[in-house]
């Protein structure tokens, strides 16, 4: 995923090449790359979920990560028409109007929430025009005339209001801030991974770039610095207890990047399969980012992930209370999430007669491809019966059917 910045970030605090070279341009465009265009992917498969036709998710997502309607090439290349909602925590400023209606500029690429109900919207266009328009012209007309609803309501209406919601968060946590600091970090933390799956994570960064660019330090967001060392003590503590040799293997180098700052892996690849350790590890990231708000943690320059956060965390004087506060917090939340993950997780069991299997285990995908390699799967003797079976209720029942069958002849004689 990001190994590529993290490699980058390394090798140029390490003095092997400079930030202009064309190996960390490579580097670079290798880690980001996914996640520039994630609204290209998640068009594809919520399409598929939405029962949307799936090229018409992903031209959807490819729409919305266009150049040219991103707010960072509007703002540079445009004047500012007007302001709507001044004053207010939704300011946007207008640079362009389609057909007299303010689009506010967002800039979509690498967001999550927007194109999922772009999409679902489009589903219901789809299905929509598709009872109206004849058979003969439906396959070109019905893509078109999606498109031609869903796009421009998802600019003007759908992405906004998306966007305005991640911004209410962002403000209710300012708003606790300012009469708890240590609750205010405690809920960052908590949902900081939860916001960060559905992204809306995205409404602190401007609270986080402002606070750095105007106090010289940011406070806000910061409690989230517990969450990713508690990721990564959950995944360790899952590599020690587990004896499923594939989830070993995965457990190990995704607490490494997770040390490093890259998550990801671990999130999608073992916590959120298992579900329980997923939850232990926001139960951590609360406590520590509860611990970090008491203490007024603090960050002083942007940029960096995981361990190569810290040296940003050291105040402008060179005091090094505030990086005592920062290691004291990831110890917390590391300690809290290793202890539950070795009370709480239990190895995934057989599949219950239901279909499903129990609490914060694999679901019964991976647990089926875990007993196949394992040897516990179908054997070929079983599948060998379930075969015979099948020729067998496939005779009886053409039996059945030739019983009923009353065969007559045409002529009257005698053979």
């Amino acid at each position: 995923m990001r190994y590529g910045e993290r490699l980058n970030a390394l090798f140029v605090a390490m003095n092997f090449y400079e930030e202009t070279c064309g190996g960390y341009l490579v580097l670079n465009a290798i880690g980001d790359g996914l996640f520039h265009f994630m609204p290209l992917f998640l068009g594809y498969t919520a399409a598929k979920k939405f029962r949307l036709k799936p090229m018409l998710g992903l031209v959807i997502g490819a729409i919305m990560c266009y150049p040219t309607v991103q707010s960072s090439a509007l703002s540079a290349g445009k004047d500012v028409l007007y302001t709507l909602f001044t004053g207010t925590m939704f300011e946007s400023k207008i640079y362009t109007e389609f057909f007299g209606l303010p689009m506010i500029a967002i800039d979509y690429t690498g967001s999550v929430i927007p194109v999922i109900f772009v999409v679902y919207f489009a589903s219901k266009c789809e299905k929509f025009f598709s009872r109206f328009i004849p058979d003969l012209v439906k396959f070109f007309f019905v893509p078109m005339l999606t498109l031609m609803v869903a796009i421009p309501a998802g600019f003007l209406a759908i992405g906004p209001l998306a966007t305005f919601g991640s911004a209410i968060i962002a403000e209710a946590v300012m708003t606790v801030r300012s009469f708890s600091p240590m609750l205010a970090g405690a809920i960052v933390g908590l949902t900081w991974q939860i916001l960060v799956i559905f992204g809306l994570h995205w409404g602190f960064i401007p609270v986080y770039i402002n606070n750095i660019m105007t106090n010289g330090y940011d406070n806000v967001m910061m409690p989230f610095f517990a969450c990713t060392f508690a990721t990564s003590a959950v995944v360790l503590a899952i590599f020690f207890k587990t004896k499923d040799r594939r989830l070993k293997e995965m457990a190990l180098p995704n607490f490494i990047s997770g040390i490093f700052g890259v998550t990801e892996p671990a999130i999608y690849g073992i916590l959120l399969p298992l579900k329980k350790p997923f939850i232990i590890s926001c139960i951590a990231g609360c406590i520590g980012g509860g611990y970090l708000g008491a203490f007024n943690f603090r960050k002083f320059m942007m940029g960096g992930m995981g361990i190569f956060e810290f040296p940003a965390m050291i105040e402008p004087d060179g005091s090094m209370g505030n990086l005592i506060v920062a290691v004291t917090g990831v110890g917390i939340s590391m300690v809290v999430a290793f202890v539950l993950t070795m009370i709480f997780y239990r190895e995934p069991g057989p599949v219950g007669a239901s279909g499903s299997s129990d609490n914060g285990r694999f679901p019964k995908r991976r647990k089926a491809a875990v007993d196949s390699e394992n040897g516990g799967g179908t054997s070929a003797d079983q599948k060998e019966g379930m075969e015979e079976d099948k020729e067998n209720n496939g005779g009886n029942m053409a039996a059945s059917i030739l019983n009923k069958v009353e065969i007559a002849s045409p002529l009257k004689g005698r053979v």
